[in-house]
């Protein structure tokens, strides 16, 4: 398995199309209408410009993607990066997920990000012990905070501090470095 930077042009159909089923079938995601092609190509060169999305492939097939961005938009946010991941339904469970998230909080770490949150539509046993092997804790949830699937729907919420605290006031984040 390869772990790469995405490229817009090469990888944003394989993208949608695994997390099309997600959007579909499932409420793992708020969106209601799988993105297309295109949006997802908009969205690796939005993302990528300021934080990371990545890709893995086996055998030249991408297998999954993860991706961080903003938090959220005040300036004090601008060390805390917000990150999602998601493995193809054939590759479930074969550690494509872990090895994503273990290069992209290694490059977001490079950045001088120093806290990762992640979102979870719950119940989902599978992305919640995900997430805590990889050392995020729980932090909250909100309830009932959406509706799909013909219910109202929890997120719950786990924070990662990516890098130990430190310089009052810490040096500003960087931009990904090119070809990474």
């Amino acid at each position: 398995m390869t772990i790469r930077s995405a490229d817009p042009g090469r990888d944003a159909a394989a993208c949608a199309a695994i997390y099309a089923p997600s959007v579909e079938s499932t409420p793992i995601s708020f969106e209601l209408e799988p993105p297309d092609a295109a949006e997802f190509s908009r969205r690796i060169e939005n993302y990528s410009a300021t934080h990371q999305f990545l890709v893995a492939e086996t055998g030249g097939e991408v297998v999954g993607y993860a991706y961080a961005c903003r938090w959220a938009e005040r300036a004090a946010y601008r060390w805390a990066v917000e990150t999602s991941v998601y493995v193809g339904s054939g590759h479930q469970g074969e550690g494509v997920g872990r090895a994503l998230y273990g290069e992209l909080f290694e490059r977001l770490r490079a950045q001088r990000f120093r806290v990762a949150v992640a979102g979870i539509t719950l119940p989902n046993p599978a992305s919640v012990a995900l997430h805590e092997r990889l050392g995020f804790e729980p932090i909250g949830a909100l309830r009932d905070i959406g509706w799909k699937c013909g219910a109202w729907r929890d997120v719950g919420y786990w924070q990662l501090r990516l890098l130990p605290d430190a310089e009052d006031p810490p040096a500003e984040p960087l931009p990904p470095r090119p070809g990474a």
